[in-house]
């Protein structure tokens, strides 16, 4: 009998439980159409939806899979303002075919659009010094950084995901 009512009420505790934490989840979304985007993003989290790879998500907007190192696998994306937030862990640098080299801060920021990312911040690349990247742009050849002055390099070189070499500074 003892058997038996520990079954039962384990599963009535079960339904009870996910019931609270459901209804929990509600009252978290109705707080973040208040709140805002930030708040929608954290929803998301909470709710445990699953994001897309960063390359996957780089190439649904016309961009080169490679362009951030292997280790940038944590982002966040709030679709309606097209903020993009990539997170790596070190800054670091990543070499890529053709020969150039991009510095990435452990935040690179920027507006993701189609073929683009503006309004960039966090991403350095090497033009005799280490200039400030301010956007990029890619057509079906080629990936243009913007550093004050454009700089056009083979998009082949950017569809490999390449690991990052820790720097000191950015």
């Amino acid at each position: 009998m003892d058997e038996i009512m520990n079954k039962v009420g384990g599963y009535w505790l079960g339904k009870r439980a996910n019931k609270e934490i459901s209804s929990a989840g509600d009252d978290i979304e109705s707080l973040s159409t208040s709140v805002g985007e930030g708040a929608k993003w954290l929803v998301s989290k909470l709710k445990g939806k699953m994001q897309k790879p960063l390359p996957e998500l780089l190439r649904e907007h016309d961009l080169p899979e490679g362009l951030f190192p292997r280790e940038a696998t944590n982002y966040e994306f709030v679709p309606e303002m097209r903020r993009l937030t990539v997170h790596i862990p070190e800054t670091c640098e990543v070499g890529y075919r053709d020969g150039s080299v991009l510095r990435f801060a452990t935040t690179v920021l920027g507006t993701l659009d189609k073929g683009r990312l503006t309004g960039v911040e966090g991403l350095k690349t090497k033009v005799l010094v280490w200039a400030r990247v301010t956007a990029v742009k890619a057509d079906a050849a080629k990936v243009h950084f913007t550093v004050g002055i454009k700089k056009s390099r083979s998009r082949d070189a950017y569809e490999v995901v390449r690991g990052g070499i820790i720097v000191e500074e950015f």
